[in-house]
């Protein structure tokens, strides 16, 4: 298989409001690893939406 550049999807801001605990357990978990708090989120959401049979 060819290397192929990967393109980056579109996106768009959207503002949520989290819990605090929430937000300090999701720091907790990502803290020293490479992942940012958005990129826990949105990977979260895939696999509920996933989870659920959403396409």
């Amino acid at each position: 298989m060819a290397f192929k550049i990967p393109s980056i999807p579109m996106t768009t801001p959207k503002t949520i409001r989290f819990p605090n605990d929430v937000i300090e357990e999701i720091e907790e978990v990502i803290k020293g690893k490479d992942c940012t708090f958005s990129a826990f989120v949105i990977e979260a959401v895939k696999t509920a939406l996933d989870d659920l049979g959403i396409e």
